[in-house]
């Protein structure tokens, strides 16, 4: 794991453990920012990412693997704000989402209200896509 500054690595540890989704940011073909939400898990010292196969963020991540992770402030912005840089890749080596003990944990409920079994779901969200973190800033 990246060397975290020792006053975020508390609030860093807890969210990573806690936060239901993150924010993705992926550049575009214009290099536009694109931010979508996304599920994940932390997973061997990345963010662990599961995606439909046309998504826009895979094809982003193709072209432009440079990308931020970012979870939600409150609605005062009271909440410390962290930001995650790091390298994206598509991982063919990843099992499937419902194979992932940490995964179905934590979005079993989630895929149950999209309709879903967890076979579907992986079958559908069938790209599994990494996050190596470079960097963290917070404040």
């Amino acid at each position: 794991m990246i060397d975290i500054p020792s006053e975020l690595r508390p609030q860093v540890e807890r969210r990573l453990s806690a936060e239901y989704f993150a924010w993705l940011t992926t550049v575009g073909k214009d290099l536009t920012p694109q931010p979508r939400p996304i599920w994940f898990v932390w997973d061997d010292g990345t963010f662990l990412i599961y995606s439909q196969p046309k998504a826009h963020k895979v094809r982003h991540i193709r072209q432009h693997p440079r990308v931020a992770v970012h979870f939600n402030a409150d609605a005062t912005g009271d909440n410390q704000i962290l930001v995650f840089l790091g390298d994206a890749r598509i991982d063919p080596d990843a099992p499937p989402a419902h194979q992932m003990p940490a995964y179905l944990e934590k979005y079993r409920d989630g895929i149950r209200g999209l309709n879903m079994t967890p076979e579907e779901m992986a079958r559908d969200y069938a790209v599994a896509i990494r996050v190596a973190v470079t960097s963290v800033r917070g404040w």
